[in-house]
């Protein structure tokens, strides 16, 4: 089968599960996004090393690559190979001493190990076909969500600090509706942050 090779586009509170959070990926080479829902603590450990923060002590997941490059294994590529009952699977693909072998895993887990060790993700076409999200075409003077810059989702994020929390939550539905998750995922940071100063 073709490998369909995925970005992580944003990582987001979950609409349909209050508790758990969606990882929302995206085609390489295409405009349809794949959303994963995952708990929160892999949603921790992904945005954790996407944002390259060193925690004092290692998170399981750290501990797990450092053990994997103890015994000189390295992480080639994570791969999402099933969906079933709405429920996605994934695999280790890892290589020691020029030998290939694979791993089972949560997808939420190998997601965060692919972060970790800088690894592509990929997936089949029948997963895209069932759980996969097409976008409409962008403009060409449009940049893709995943490519904007620090600087843009920075100057975007800080509009929402005068906004009131009902405010944000009403613009929250109306964004995800739209699957601009980026900004939702900015939204949702600035109503974490509020709560966490109360």
């Amino acid at each position: 089968m073709v490998k369909i090779e995925l970005d992580i586009v944003a990582l987001s509170h979950s609409v349909t599960q209050s508790h758990n959070y969606a990882v929302v990926l995206g085609e390489v080479d295409g405009n349809r996004r794949l959303p994963v829902v995952i708990g929160g603590f892999e949603a921790q450990a992904i945005a954790v090393a996407m944002e390259q923060m060193a925690p004092n002590r290692p998170l399981t997941h750290d501990l797990f690559k450092n053990t994997l490059e103890s015994f000189d294994i390295d992480l080639k590529e994570v791969v999402i190979n099933n969906l079933l009952d709405g429920v996605f699977y994934a695999k280790l693909v890892c290589i020691k001493n020029g030998e290939e072998f694979e791993i089972d895993s949560r997808t939420s887990d190998a997601i965060a190990m692919a972060v970790r060790f800088d690894c592509p993700i990929y997936t089949y076409e029948f997963i895209m076909e069932s759980a996969g999200v097409e976008l409409e075409e962008a403009n060409d003077d449009d940049e893709p969500t995943r490519k904007k810059s620090r600087e843009t989702r920075t100057a975007k994020a800080s509009d929402y600090k005068n906004m009131t929390e009902e405010s944000l939550q009403d613009l929250l539905g109306d964004v995800l509706s739209k699957e601009d998750y980026e900004r939702a995922a900015q939204i949702r940071d600035e109503l974490l942050r509020r709560k966490s100063d109360t």
